[in-house]
């Protein structure tokens, strides 16, 4: 009796690892089946649970007035309504000045202006520019054989940077409907991400607080630095259309990098005004340097306004998240990178100082 129950036991031993090892590789199979199957929606999908996010809390007011489904509706309608408009006009004016620069170059007929006299007393590289410069004004087709090989790469990225800016508009419009469905689905949501975090941690409160975390990230970086970065730099960029500048699109996208990173867009802007200043007439650019220079100092009312100061996550995790976003994934890294690498930086942070869960904030159930 004993030798056979000792004989059926490795015998059930076997039968068991061969069972684990079947499902551990069904659910690997599952995952990978999964995972290539939302490949390539994944940057929509990610910039879609980002906005679901940030407009929950706005959701929950709207549904508390005119139910769940109509307040996703609404939202969804407004935003989709708010961001095609600029967005189109941003990335047409865009493509169609790097469309121009690259025409121009393969054509010969970009004309470009000499270069200013201080540019020479610069010290180190004053000079290489400055003999650069008059010679691409003096003999083009020249400068490009001498200069070409350096340019080819960055040209290649541009043109195809201005190719995915029509999909880039596109996807963000289609991540914002994601948004509105998700955020009618909201509490489903964060029950089920309380109960995978709850798996993962084996702590419903250290799960719990994760979810925090991650929601209060999302919101600090979407909300209190590219938020503000969107607003401002779309009010410097409506001077830059209204006086009629020939790159507004590739202005506007380089002042919301800027605001992004937390440089000051007078820095860009002080520039355009001294242009502006040398061609066109005087009381055009009055009115125009003091629209930038409200503009450029917007961010001063709009942080407090929207989450204080925003994160604090340091800002060299923005930046790397804003050039490696752009880098990956066009338009829409912009603002995925941003907001997925500061809640990596937050997470990781939190993992290596092991804090007790007891110390942060204590939910009972899902966060909404």
């Amino acid at each position: 009796m004993t030798s056979s129950a000792l004989n059926a036991d490795p015998a059930s031993s076997r039968q068991s690892i061969i069972h684990a090892a079947v499902q551990l590789g069904l659910v690997a199979l599952l995952v990978y089946v999964c995972a290539r199957i939302m490949l390539p929606f994944l940057g929509i999908l990610l910039w879609s649970v980002i906005l679901a996010v940030m407009l929950n809390p706005l959701h929950l007011r709207l549904s508390d007035r005119i139910g769940n489904r109509w307040s996703a509706f609404l939202i969804g309608m407004v935003g989709v309504a708010v961001v095609l408009v600029p967005m189109f006009v941003v990335v047409t004016s865009l493509g169609s000045s790097i469309y121009w620069l690259v025409s121009g170059l393969q054509n010969h007929s970009l004309t470009i202006p000499p270069p200013p006299t201080w540019l020479a007393d610069l010290p180190v590289i004053g000079a290489k520019l400055s003999e650069g410069w008059s010679l691409t004004v003096a003999n083009l087709p020249l400068a490009l054989s001498q200069y070409g090989q350096m340019l080819s790469k960055p040209a290649a990225w541009l043109a195809s940077f201005a190719g995915g800016l029509a999909t880039g508009g596109l996807s963000f419009v289609l991540s914002i409907a994601i948004a509105a469905v998700l955020v009618a689905y909201a509490k489903g949501a964060a029950a089920f991400a309380l109960r995978l975090l709850e798996l993962i941690t084996n702590s419903k409160a250290r799960g719990a607080r994760l979810i925090h975390l991650t929601a209060a990230t999302i919101r600090g970086v979407a909300v209190g630095v590219v938020g503000v970065a969107v607003i401002q730099s779309m009010l410097v960029g409506l001077g830059f259309f209204a006086i009629g500048l020939p790159a507004a699109g590739a202005l506007t996208l380089v002042t919301f990098l800027l605001a992004v990173v937390q440089i000051p867009p007078l820095l860009l802007t002080l520039p355009v005004m001294a242009y502006v200043f040398a061609t066109e007439a005087t009381t055009p650019a009055i009115i125009f340097a003091i629209w930038s220079l409200v503009a450029g100092l917007s961010d001063n009312l709009l942080k407090p306004l929207m989450l204080g100061r925003g994160s604090d996550v340091p800002m060299p995790v923005i930046l790397v998240g804003v050039i490696g976003g752009m880098i990956a994934d066009g338009l829409l890294g912009i603002f995925v990178g941003p907001v997925l690498l500061a809640v990596g930086f937050v997470l990781l942070m939190e993992w290596l100082h092991q804090r007790p869960a007891e110390d942060g904030p204590q939910i009972e159930g899902p966060t909404q």
